[in-house]
C-alpha cells in the first residue's frame, strides 16, 4: 500500500466558507496556505468589504452538517454556545390603531434555526485555524494574477507600514505562490472567479435587484434584557419593501430596512419623511423600539447598499481550482441560506474529491493521477452543485415577495396550515412544506423546488375539485327552492361564486 501524496491547497479569502475549507483539507493532510485581502478578521477595526458590521446571519440545519464534516466538535459546541435559537417569524402590524404581532412557526415539530454573528462565526473558525500546524494564514494579501495550467498565483503584500518597492513607482511588494489546486472563497467580487474566467469558458449572469438595505439596532431594554420576543425573526412587510430584526446574544436586535432605492431617495432628503415612513409602514418600531433620534442618526450613518446575485457555470477549471459560496453563487439574502449554502459547499466538494480517490491511501501517488482524480472530483462537483446554486438563488428571490407582502396573503396561510397538517398527522405521506425542506434537511435545493411544486399541482388539484363539488350542490339546492326571484343558473352561480372567493384570497 502506498502513502498519500501530499498536497498544497491554497485558499483565497478568510470568511466563513474559507475558513472551513481551510479545515476540511488539513484534516486529510494537505499543506493549506489561506490569503485573505482584509486586516486580520478577528481585529476590531477592520473594515469589512461592504464597510458595514453586516446583518446577523441565518445559521441552518445545513451549515451545521457542514461544520460538524469537519470532525472538529469544539468548533460547532463554541458557535451553539454564541447564537440565538429561532423558532419562527413575527409579523408585525396594526389595525385600526392598535399595535398586533403574529407568530408563524418554522417548523410543527419545534425545530429552530440559529441567529449568528458573522464575526463570532468568523472568529472561531479562525483560531480553529492557527491551531493546526499544517495551516498558514496570510492577511493582507491581494490575489492579483493566477495561471491555472502552471499552477501559480500571485498576490500584492499590503502589510501596515511596510514601504513600497525601491524604483517601483509606489507598487507594493508580489510574492509567487505555487499549488496544487486552488479554492476561491473570496466573496461576490471575486478575484478568483475573474481570473478562472480568463481559461475556463464560464457563463456568467450578475443581477442588482432594484432593493437597498441599511442597517439599524434596537438595544437592549435598561435592565438589559429583550424589547421583543428573542424566539423569531420580527418582519413588519410593506409589500414593496420590509424592516426585519434578528436577536443578538447581547439582547440587542440587527435590523435592517429593505426598499427599492427610490424610497431610499426620498428619505434622504427630510428626517420627517423618514419618521413618518417608519410610523406608516413600520408601526410599533420607533419610538416604541428605536427612539427618533437615533433612528435618524443610523439611516443617516450607516451605508445604504445594494444587494446582487450571482449565477456562473461551471464552478471549476480543469484539476486546478474550485469556487465556493459567494464566488460561485452570490444570492439574496432572503432565504437565510447565503452562509449555509457555502458552507455546505465545502462539504459537497470534499466528498467528491473523497469519492474519487484523491485522499485515499490506495491511490497513485503520483501528481498525474492526482491531478485526474481532482478533476473528476470537480467536475463531479460543478455538475452537482450549479442545479442548486441556481435553484436557492432562484428561491431567495421569490421568499422576498413571500417575506415583504405573501406572509400577510390567505392563500399563503391557507397552504402553509394544510402542509403543516399533512406533515404533521401524517407524517407517512412525506409531505414538507418548501420552508422545512430548505432549513431543516440536506435535500438538494434543486429536488425541493421540484417536490413543492407538485405538492402544489396536487393542492390546487384537490381543492379545485373540492370547491367545484361543493359549489355545484349549492348551486343545485339554491336552484331547486321555490322563490319570488330571478333565478342564476347553477354554472353562473358557481363562476361567480369562485371568481368571488378566489379575489378575496388574492387581496
Amino acid at each position: 500500500m502506498t502513502s498519500q501524496a501530499k498536497q498544497k491547497v491554497v485558499i483565497v479569502g478568510a470568511g466563513p466558507v474559507g475558513a472551513l475549507a481551510a479545515l476540511y483539507a488539513a484534516a486529510r493532510g494537505d499543506d493549506v496556505e489561506v490569503y485573505e485581502l482584509r486586516g486580520d478578521l478577528r481585529i476590531p477595526g477592520t473594515v469589512p468589504l461592504n464597510f458595514t458590521k453586516s446583518i446577523n446571519l441565518s445559521l441552518s440545519h445545513r451549515g451545521i452538517t457542514a461544520i460538524e464534516g469537519s470532525h472538529r466538535p469544539d468548533v460547532i459546541s463554541k458557535i451553539l454556545q454564541e447564537v440565538v435559537p429561532l423558532y419562527g417569524r413575527m409579523i408585525h402590524g396594526r389595525d385600526n390603531g392598535r399595535l398586533w404581532e403574529a407568530p408563524q412557526a418554522y417548523d410543527v415539530h419545534g425545530r429552530n434555526n440559529h441567529s449568528a454573528d458573522r464575526g463570532m462565526l468568523n472568529n472561531v473558525l479562525l483560531n480553529e485555524l492557527e491551531r493546526m500546524p499544517n495551516i498558514k494564514l496570510f492577511f493582507n494579501h491581494k490575489l492579483t494574477g493566477a495561471d491555472f495550467q502552471a499552477n501559480k498565483a500571485w498576490f500584492e503584500r499590503r502589510l501596515p507600514g511596510e514601504a513600497p518597492l525601491p524604483g517601483s513607482s509606489g507598487r507594493v511588494p508580489e510574492i509567487e505562490v505555487n499549488f496544487d489546486y486552488l479554492i476561491g472563497a473570496d466573496g461576490a467580487h471575486s478575484a478568483s472567479r475573474f481570473h478562472m474566467m480568463k481559461f475556463a469558458r464560464v457563463d456568467y449572469q450578475q443581477e442588482y435587484i432594484d432593493t437597498l438595505w441599511c442597517e439599524f439596532r434596537i438595544a437592549p431594554s435598561p435592565d438589559n434584557d429583550f424589547l421583543i420576543s428573542p424566539d423569531h425573526l420580527h418582519i413588519w412587510p410593506g409589500k414593496e419593501f420590509m424592516f426585519i430584526a434578528l436577536p443578538s446574544v447581547d439582547k440587542s436586535f440587527t435590523c435592517t430596512l429593505f426598499a427599492p432605492a427610490i424610497h431610499f431617495a426620498q428619505l434622504e432628503r427630510s428626517t420627517e419623511d423618514l419618521l413618518e415612513f417608519f410610523d406608516v409602514h413600520f408601526p410599533g418600531v420607533s419610538p416604541e423600539l428605536i427612539a427618533p433620534k437615533d433612528l435618524i442618526d443610523q439611516f443617516n450613518t450607516n451605508p445604504h447598499l445594494p444587494l446582487i446575485s450571482i449565477k456562473c457555470k461551471p464552478h471549476h477549471y480543469s484539476s486546478s481550482v474550485v469556487i465556493v459560496g459567494d464566488a460561485a453563487h452570490a444570492v439574496l439574502p432572503f432565504y437565510g441560506q447565503g452562509l449555509n449554502a457555502g458552507l455546505e459547499d465545502i462539504r459537497v466538494l470534499f466528498e467528491a474529491l473523497d469519492k474519487h480517490g484523491v485522499y485515499s491511501n490506495n491511490n497513485n501517488t503520483d501528481k498525474a493521477s492526482l491531478a485526474l482524480a481532482r478533476q473528476l472530483a470537480f467536475q463531479e462537483y460543478t455538475d452537482n452543485r450549479t442545479a442548486d446554486a441556481h435553484a436557492i438563488n432562484d428561491l431567495s428571490h421569490q421568499n422576498y415577495v413571500e417575506m415583504r407582502w405573501g406572509v400577510k396573503q390567505p392563500l399563503y396561510r391557507l397552504r402553509k396550515y394544510i402542509e403543516e397538517a399533512l406533515y404533521h398527522y401524517v407524517p407517512s405521506l412525506g409531505w414538507q412544506t418548501q420552508y422545512t425542506r430548505v432549513s431543516f434537511s440536506d435535500q438538494r435545493y434543486s429536488e425541493i423546488i421540484a417536490v413543492n411544486r407538485r405538492q402544489g399541482r396536487i393542492l390546487g388539484a384537490v381543492f379545485g375539485s373540492t370547491l367545484v363539488s361543493s359549489l355545484a350542490i349549492a348551486a343545485v339546492w339554491f336552484w331547486k327552492q321555490p322563490a319570488p326571484r330571478v333565478r342564476i343558473s347553477p354554472v353562473s352561480l358557481i363562476r361567480e361564486v369562485s371568481h368571488g372567493i378566489l379575489a378575496r384570497l388574492s387581496n
